[in-house]
């Protein structure tokens, strides 16, 4: 029961990780929302803005400046706590990798495995606990900045909603959490 919950927990880490990965590198967090009308498909990322041709498939893109340049404060702070959540789950899964028990390391030691997966665990719920703020922050924001355009009566041509990297961080997160309590608690 044991091996199968840890390879469960793994398997479920290792994609959720991956989801991360992707949600944090990806430039679609913000998609624009405007009607059929539209010759162009815009989205918003946490690196870079994407502009693409519907008729040609065109893509272009846009870098940042800088990662230090003055930037809007949900990119700041989604972009640290997603790279925290990455490495604290790179981490968590390096840590679990060891602490299986199919893995040969540390064999004659079942107590120090155990408590390696406990260990994972908590790193794995720590890190999506920021994934999931991270991705929620920039959702609420991407929602308040639209309802205050709607609330004034303001249309600037383009209003956004949430992208699929935006979804993805927050499955990836959710997917670490239940990892997470997988390994803390049904381990015991």
């Amino acid at each position: 029961m044991s091996a199968a919950l840890q390879l469960t927990a793994f398997g479920l880490a290792l994609l959720s990780t991956v989801f991360l990965l992707l949600a944090t590198c990806t430039d679609c967090w913000m998609v624009n929302a405007d009607d059929s009308l539209e010759v162009s498909h815009k989205c918003r990322g946490l690196w870079r803005e994407c502009v693409t041709n519907m008729q040609d498939g065109v893509r272009t893109c846009d870098q940042y400046d800088s990662i230090l340049a003055d930037h809007p404060v949900k990119i700041v702070v989604t972009r640290t706590l997603l790279i925290t959540a990455d490495l604290l789950a790179g981490l968590a899964l390096a840590t679990l990798l060891l602490g299986l028990d199919c893995i040969k390391f540390l064999k004659e030691e079942p107590r120090v495995k155990l408590k390696m997966c406990y260990g994972a665990g908590v790193i794995l719920g720590i890190g999506s606990i920021l994934g999931l703020v991270g991705s929620v922050w920039y959702a609420v924001d991407v929602y308040v900045e639209r309802a205050m355009l709607v609330s004034r009566n303001i249309f600037l041509g383009v209003h956004y909603d949430f992208g699929w990297s935006c979804w993805l961080g927050m499955a990836g997160s959710t997917g670490c959490f239940m990892a997470s309590v997988l390994l803390t608690c049904c381990l015991c």
